[in-house]
């Protein structure tokens, strides 16, 4: 497995070494010792998998402490454009996201740690989006941002995604109130 730093600290992409041969391939999606030496020492307590035709944006999601979740995202199938913002307060990189394309064909994964906001638009129909998280869902922590902020300037390339109501009415960046902290 290769662990790439980004551009924005403790957040990570990930790409495991696949074997393939005419059967079809293998690979490692989690290893607990490559991801402890990558400094990534969680304990992972829910799987999420949503299935999502083309043109579909869902996010930019988080939960609030104590229920914050960090999370290891990956495509099964199809493709996705990946978004990770960092909403951490006093981090040299907030406001700031990374993007990236993960796909069932190139296997790449990203780890999104705690005290980032996430989201991901579909780029082909049938596509599979599955995710670890290291806590599990609590409804009255869940929060948002919307997508399309232009304080976070986002360079989706699509006019008009599918999108939820509850993503439709998300509160903008400089509403939003983080309750997340930076620490080195």
């Amino acid at each position: 497995m290769k662990v790439i730093k980004t551009p924005i600290p403790d957040l990570l992409e990930i790409e495991p070494k696949v074997f393939g041969d005419n059967r079809g391939y293998f690979y490692e999606s989690f290893n607990q010792q490559v991801f402890a030496q990558a400094g990534i020492q969680v304990d992972f307590v829910q799987d999420n998998q949503s299935y999502s035709h083309k043109g579909v944006l869902r996010g930019l999601h988080f939960q609030e402490p104590p229920h914050a979740q960090g999370k290891l995202v990956r495509v099964i199938q199809g493709s996705v454009l990946d978004v990770a913002v960092d909403i951490r307060k006093g981090s040299p990189t907030y406001g700031k996201y990374h993007k990236v394309i993960l796909s069932g064909e190139n296997k790449k994964m990203l780890w999104i740690p705690e005290g980032f906001a996430h989201g991901f638009l579909t780029l082909e129909d049938e596509t599979i989006f599955f995710y670890k998280c290291t806590h599990f869902y609590d409804k009255e922590s869940e929060n948002s941002i919307y997508y399309n902020d232009p304080d976070i300037g986002i360079a989706w390339d699509i006019a008009n995604p599918s999108l939820s109501e509850k993503d439709k009415i998300a509160p903008s960046f400089r509403e939003f109130q983080s309750k997340f902290e930076w620490h080195e």
